[in-house]
């Protein structure tokens, strides 16, 4: 039998391909793509988890759920700022429906111009994460409007403790519903960087939420202050509302004036 990481990349390549069937409207070889997945997520399973694997639940159609709406279960679970990829994935073990990546590209954009047409006129709109130097959208970093401004910065230290964070809130879930196979392939993928969060053989939710929390300990608060702080000052800066969600990419020039 293959080893697991040959397993986790057969996996992100067969995902990616069924994505790119999906979106080119290729059902036949979606389908036929899907099931190779699912044996090679089987294969893990047992490589990794051993047999028998925990029952996946029934997943139920979707019907025509905007993508928005499943951005935004998906980042809700999460609670932090996350790339589409993640969120895809994230999706993919814990929710019911398809999300294609292809519908993700211009979601950003298109969730601006709905704000900047119709402010507020929605409960929620899938935003930009700002940078705490610049205000500035952080690359490929997604998160919800109703948060709190300071959740929506991401500072030096962010991309680790959301990571931990990300962690804990998975593990949560897993503890409080119910271990699935597709969750714990999620839940692993963030373990694996966490000291102490494994035993080398299998995924405990609880140990991986005891690790995460006291590595969490180390880097929180800076990383809490550097957030307000940063959020604190776009209260100031940024008069735009849109601005405030999106990012302006004219903080880069309004620094540079300010330092001059």
């Amino acid at each position: 039998m293959p080893t697991a990481e040959a397993l986790e990349q057969r996996i992100a390549e067969l995902r990616t391909q069924v994505r790119r069937a999906a979106g080119s409207g290729d059902r036949t070889a979606a389908r036929r793509l899907r099931a190779e997945l699912r044996t090679a997520e089987a294969e893990w399973d047992t490589a990794v988890l051993g047999t028998p694997a925990p029952a996946e639940p029934p997943r139920q159609q979707s019907g025509a759920v905007p993508v928005r709406e499943h951005v935004h279960r998906a980042l809700t679970l999460l609670s932090v700022p996350a790339a589409p990829k993640f969120i895809l994935t994230v999706h993919e073990a814990f929710f019911s429906g398809d999300l294609v990546a292809a519908r993700l590209t211009s979601l950003r954009r298109d969730e601006e111009r709905s704000f900047r047409a119709a402010p507020y006129a929605r409960p929620y709109y899938v935003c930009a994460a700002l940078t705490t130097d610049l205000l500035a959208p952080a690359r490929g970093l997604l998160a919800v409007s109703t948060w709190p401004p300071a959740q929506r910065m991401v500072g030096p230290l962010s991309p680790r403790v959301d990571l931990l964070t990300a962690a804990t809130r998975l593990a949560r879930h897993l503890a409080d519903h119910g271990d699935t196979a597709a969750g714990q392939r999620v839940l692993w993928q963030l373990a694996v960087s966490i000291p102490g969060a494994t035993d080398g053989s299998a995924i405990d939710p609880h140990l991986v939420l005891a690790a995460a929390e006291r590595e969490l300990e180390v880097h929180r608060d800076d990383d809490i202050q550097q957030r307000a702080d940063a959020a604190e000052r776009a209260q100031r800066q940024l008069a735009d509302p849109a601005a405030q969600l999106f990012g302006t990419r004219l903080a880069v020039a309004e620094r540079r004036r300010n330092e001059a």
